[in-house]
């Protein structure tokens, strides 16, 4: 069983030099403010004399990139993809988002540390450095990194200075390095943490929970320390910060204390009740402190076994799940918590249980968000081995870092309660041949080493291979991506006697568009390079959601899934890689910006069951199809509906399993388009109306209707609320083409800060304040600055009654 632990940082909002005390033992010190940025070479950048005054004045988190402007040469690839079966190279264009990612920059940072003293020991983090970073203290360089999504550190006791000290960080994305946009630059938080010589070692804590019972929980916390002497207390507290427990040990095992501690009536930990208790670690030298330590954790029980699948806490569990690139949409990589929060929220209406990291290690502001809201977590580390799939990919750095990567990874997360499983590679080339075999056997044994509580997976797509190479075999949990009809065959040759749909459906769409006829294909395309929202289109080598579910429904040997993807992301196009302007992916069930498509209510129909679906698609506003077949369907969670056009009943459809869209949705094949209203009337299971829902044509866009995701927000400079933007005819039914220019404008103490309408074609800038409506909708992200106050947010657009809506921000 695994507990979980988390270095807490205070972070200063308003000052990058503000320092924040932890019991006056050690200072964190997070560098957002106050940095020069320019991208291009530099041969001086690095030097404390250099002058850096006419550069860019930015914040950390950063990602140069996501401003734009979009461009088909970017990073325009004549390639074929082995993931899309292709054996042909072609040329593509928006394989990585078609933003100017590729190139050098520098940033430049000066602050002073005013607490350190000589002995102290002085550790500067970087969470994240989009890539290959070079990073310079006063002039030196103390040190590298590879990879782009890794964390990492340096110990700069005897490079900082007293006063005023200069940090040179140089970041450079080599052309084809990725599949999908990558993000530029430093986009995740860097810190400073400064703490005496006798002090607990970064990522040093890990906090697991031996024995778990009704009545008691067995905490063990082992600690690595420096120094001598020592004497560490350890003491839990529960979520109201009331005393739970107390340890105090001298006896060390080398730099180690082992530690066990009794937690009485213990809460547990899980999606539906994550509770969260606390460990404060107090290293003292004699009677006086030298340091202290707050971490979160939350007691659960984690078991993967061939009769019962995954247990958490002893219930048999399946992952309803949801893949995630680490883009942020109109954000790009720059770190977010609100926007994660968000996207989370999003998720747990639908139902979702868990989140797999694709294909790159997870912020820590993801990991903290997923303890506290209740989500599963499989921790992913490479996309890449050491056989490339991109020319200037991970491959180059595997043989030096692999593991260096993977050590930093779980010390570094392994304490988060959500994580529940390591996930070593995705569709590496590396599956065939016995080198593979070697290489998968290594990297698994490093994950058990640093932490032997958890298991470990890889996504496999050429399961033949991994069936006939023994590679499937040797990881703890054969994970599957796609290969649907493989399924049986791989449970029978696999003796894990368990499979994890770890990648699956890949169905595309765009949101609020829908293709004639209706029928199920692959590699559709269309001259409008869109997908049809009828939720029936998939890839050469991806599958309907439907046909996943049946496997999960009634096989218990297949324990969960993990949907490409919950969001639309930034790169990926398919299938429509070949053309521009297409230039986002079509798989997500929400779109880019995070407003649902309709396949988002066909999966909260069956994940959701404590919440009623009801949902009508498609729109009903076809002028010039008077008369011709349109279908309509229902999502929903109830097993059957009557469906009304203009009052007239077409029929009750009920569930069954002659196929399987038929078996989870509900489906009128041959209705006719006449304008007017659609309503459908939801039955029980003993056929009584239960529910109803209606939706209209509507006449000419009039007004705007502005409604945020949250109407307080904090005055830290970094909250967001998501203001969704649609439009309405003189009647208030909603348009569902309207496709009006809109424009932005934010006063008072908030700013614009961009916009997104999920068009994967779209090449309007994200952060200009004006877009197109796509669908009738689209989203605005106002920014809270430092002061608080009201924020007023106005849109405005030809021919439309323009929209105000007040916000506030508070401290």
């Amino acid at each position: 069983m695994i507990i979980v632990i988390r270095l807490l940082f205070l972070i200063c909002s308003m000052y990058a030099c503000t320092i924040s005390l932890i019991a006056q033992t050690r200072t964190v010190q997070v560098l957002e403010e106050g940095w020069a940025f320019k991208k291009g070479k530099s041969l001086d950048a690095f030097k404390i004399e250099f002058n850096d005054l006419k550069w860019e004045q930015v914040t950390v988190p950063h990602d140069w990139a996501i401003y734009g402007p979009f461009d088909k040469d970017i990073d325009k690839q004549n390639i074929a993809i082995s993931q899309n079966n292709e054996n042909v190279a072609s040329e593509k264009t928006g394989r990585t988002g078609s933003l100017p990612f590729i190139g050098t920059a520098w940033y430049r940072n000066t602050f002073e540390v005013p607490s350190f003293e000589t002995g102290q020991t002085v550790i500067l983090l970087f969470e994240g450095v989009m890539s290959e970073p070079e990073v310079y203290l006063n002039g030196k360089k103390i040190g590298e990194w590879k990879y782009g999504y890794s964390y990492f550190y340096f110990d700069i006791s005897n490079a900082l200075k007293k006063g005023k000290n200069t940090l040179a960080v140089k970041a450079s994305n080599p052309e084809f390095s990725s599949r999908w946009y990558p993000g530029a630059g430093i986009y995740r938080n860097v810190s400073l943490i400064v703490k005496n010589h006798e002090s607990i070692d970064q990522w040093g804590t890990f906090i697991t929970t031996p024995f778990i019972s009704d009545t008691v929980a067995r905490v063990n916390v082992k600690t690595q320390v420096t120094g001598e002497n020592i004497t560490l207390k350890t003491t839990i507290y529960d979520a109201d910060k009331k005393w739970v427990a107390t340890n105090s040990s001298t006896i060390q095992f080398g730099k180690s204390f082992n530690q066990n501690l009794k937690v009485e009536q213990p809460k547990l930990w899980s999606p539906e009740t994550p509770y969260l208790y606390t460990v404060v670690s107090q290293v003292y030298v004699k009677d006086e402190l030298k340091d202290e330590l707050t971490t979160r954790f939350g007691i659960r029980d984690v078991k993967f076994t061939a009769e019962n699948g995954f247990q958490l806490n002893g219930e048999t569990t399946k992952f309803k799940g949801v893949c995630l690139h680490h883009d942020l949409g109109p954000l790009g990589t720059a770190i977010n918590k609100a926007a994660l929060r968000r996207q989370l929220t999003i998720l747990k209406d639908m139902g979702a249980n868990a989140i797999r990291s694709a294909h790159n290690m997870p912020s820590l502001e993801q990991l903290d968000l997923c303890d506290e809201m209740g989500f599963l977590f499989l921790a992913e580390s490479f996309d890449e081995w050491k056989k490339p799939k991109v020319k200037n990919g991970y491959h180059r750095f595997f043989d030096d870092y692999a593991e260096k990567d993977i050590v930093n990874l779980v010390h570094a997360t392994r304490n988060h309660p959500s994580i529940v499983m390591w996930s070593s590679g995705n569709e590496v080339p590396d599956q065939w041949g016995a080198e593979g075999v070697k290489r998968a056997k290594k990297l698994q044994d490093i994950f058990h080493r640093e932490d032997p509580t958890r298991p470990v997976t890889v996504g496999m797509d050429q399961v033949k291979a991994v069936m006939e190479s023994g590679f499937a075999s040797l990881l703890d949990v054969p994970g599957l991506n796609y290969r649907v009809h493989l399924y049986e065959e791989a449970y029978e040759k696999f003796p894990q006697g368990m499979i994890l749909g770890s990648e699956t459906a890949s169905t595309v769409s765009s949101r609020g568009i829908y293709k004639f006829p209706v029928v199920h294909e692959k590699e559709k395309q269309y001259p409008d390079l869109q997908s049809s929202s009828y939720d029936l289109e998939a890839c050469s080598w991806s599958n309907l959601p439907d046909e996943d579910f049946v496997l999960q429904d009634d096989k218990d040997w297949v324990i969960g899934e993990f949907v490409w993807t919950g969001f639309d992301y930034l790169g990926e196009p398919t299938p429509y890689d070949n053309y521009w302007p297409s230039r986002s992916s079509y798989f997500g069930i929400s779109d880019l910006a995070g407003l649902p498509k309709d396949r988002y209510y066909l999966y909260r129909s069956r994940w959701n069951k404590k919440e009623e679906t009801l949902h009508i698609l498609p729109h009903w506003n076809w002028e010039g199809r008077e008369g011709e077949i349109t279908p309509l369907f229902v999502y929903t969670n109830y097993d059957s509906a009557e469906l009304f056009v203009n009052g007239k009943s077409k029929g009750i459809q009920k569930k069954n399993k002659d196929t399987p869209q038929q078996r989870y949705r509900l489906m009128w094949m041959d209705v006719k388009y006449e304008p007017g209203e659609v309503k459908v009337v939801a039955f029980n299971k003993e056929g009584k109306p239960v529910a109803e829902k209606e939706i209209k044509t509507a006449g000419k866009p009039d007004q705007l209707v502005l409604s945020p995701d949250r109407k307080i927000i904090k005055a830290d400079g970094k909250d967001l609320s998501y203001v969704e933007v649609s439009v309405v005819d003189k009647n208030g039914i909603p348009c569902p083409i309207a496709t009006n220019q809109l424009k932005f404008k934010v006063t008072g103490k908030g700013r614009y800060r961009a916009a997104c309408n999920g068009d994967a074609t779209s090449l309007e800038q994200f952060h200009l304040p004006t877009m197109k409506l796509f669908s009738g909708k689209l989203v605005v992200l106002v920014q809270s600055t430092i002061e608080p106050g009201k924020i007023e947010l106005t849109v405005s657009g030809k021919d439309l009654k323009t929209a105000k809506v007040i916000l506030n921000s508070k401290d």
